[in-house]
């Protein structure tokens, strides 16, 4: 089988012909398989694979068993079936030469010349003059597993339960592979509603079945059922190579111990209780406005080594500005022009001004300051520059 993007498929099927009876067996076998899919295609058995392509692209029905038939029944198709370049296509179309056998009575070396040798070979490898190797495609193993179930299940735990013969499955079928996977994907089937789907992100490829079976009861249990579970499907996402190393001597977080693989962990536990949405990483962009200087991002897995803000190359200066920003800037109490909240503000530091945006019509001028309340917590408020001269926090330090 190989692939021709946009919207080719090329079956290799000359050795095949006899377990379905022929070619119409086959073509009637490839017919039901494609309408459960919901796809309508055109099929067209050739000797050559581009002439194969070219009879399918020309959208009618086409069955040529030897080179003796094929170019007799190519001859009448479009040139533009074989997807030459718009101007070679318009010279031709000037001379006359809109079809394939019209091109292939053209003498061969003034076509070369005018045309291009590549034309030419195309023109071969479409006769069967030359040999056409297309690249073979080579579907990337993944693991995918169904149970059904002896009776309906509602109960979460007895879900979970049932689900243990799966990742049992899981665990052999990566162990003897020596990888690992990102993302899973556990589909409960149900009587009349659609099925409910569990997705599980994780920030390294994991390998170890208990880690995820203690996952997916977290991320499990979040969900609401719409109808009692009779069927179950473990699949995963492509295979990843697994990376084996040995454990650090010290303690994370202890003499350099490492501590990639603790916070992967953390980054797995939130996503299951709080969704994979919910928690996400930061990056830096090139922006003044505090609004637009930042982009949710994967969080860093394990081994992945996080960019130091010095890096980022951003316009102002980064550890000056807070990681948590309020969705919207929050106004303040003011006393003699002075913020307050839950009492009087210390302001600390030069302030940082910001005018910008004027040119897309998000125009801001405001000063900003970092200040302490009673309480000893370090906001990043701003003052607006324009009347009425509004305090507001926008920030808060962690």
């Amino acid at each position: 089988m190989s692939l021709v993007p946009p919207d080719g498929l090329l079956l290799e099927v000359k050795g095949s012909l006899h377990l379905f009876n022929g070619v119409d067996g086959l073509r009637h076998a490839l017919a039901n398989e494609f309408a459960s899919l919901r796809v309508q295609p055109v099929l067209a058995l050739a000797p050559t694979p581009l002439a194969a392509l070219a009879a399918a692209r020309a959208g009618k029905p086409f069955v040529a068993m030897n080179m003796a038939q094929l170019v007799g029944q190519l001859t009448p198709l479009p040139l533009t079936t074989l997807r030459w370049p718009q101007p070679t296509l318009e010279r031709l179309g000037r001379m006359g030469v809109r079809t394939i056998g019209q091109a292939l009575r053209l003498p061969r070396a003034a076509f070369a010349r005018r045309f291009g040798t590549e034309q030419l070979a195309t023109l071969d490898r479409l006769t069967g003059r030359d040999p056409d190797l297309p690249r073979r495609f080579h579907a990337r193993e993944r693991f995918r597993r169904r149970r059904e179930l002896t009776y309906e299940l509602e109960n979460h735990e007895l879900i979970r339960a049932s689900l243990e013969p799966l990742w049992a499955d899981l665990g052999k079928f990566l162990e003897a592979r020596q990888c690992g996977v990102m993302e899973l994907e556990c589909l409960l089937r149900h009587r009349h509603a659609p099925p409910t789907r569990c997705v599980l992100r994780l920030a390294a490829p994991a390998a170890d079945v208990r880690r995820l079976t203690a996952l997916f009861g977290e991320r499990l249990s979040t969900l609401t059922l719409p109808e009692p579970v009779r069927a179950c499907e473990l699949r995963s996402s492509s295979l990843v190579p697994r990376v084996l190393s040995s454990n650090h001597l010290w303690q994370p977080g202890e003499h350099g111990g490492g501590s990639s693989a603790e916070a992967s962990e953390l980054i797995e536990r939130l996503r299951a209780r709080l969704g994979p949405e919910a928690v996400y990483g930061l990056r830096v962009l090139p922006a003044h406005r505090p609004e637009n200087a930042w982009a949710g991002t994967e969080p860093a897995g394990a081994g992945e080594r996080v960019a130091r803000p010095k890096s980022c190359h951003a316009p102002w200066p980064v550890f000056r500005r807070p990681l948590w920003l309020l969705p919207t800037p929050q106004l303040l109490f003011e006393r003699g022009g002075l913020p307050r909240r839950r009492g009087p503000l210390r302001l600390l530091g030069e302030p940082e001004r910001i005018e910008t945006g004027w040119w897309d019509g998000g125009e801001i001028a405001r000063d900003y300051y970092t200040a302490v309340d009673i309480h000893g917590v370090r906001l990043w408020i701003f003052r607006e520059r324009g009347s009425p001269h509004r305090w507001f926090v926008h920030g808060v330090f962690g």
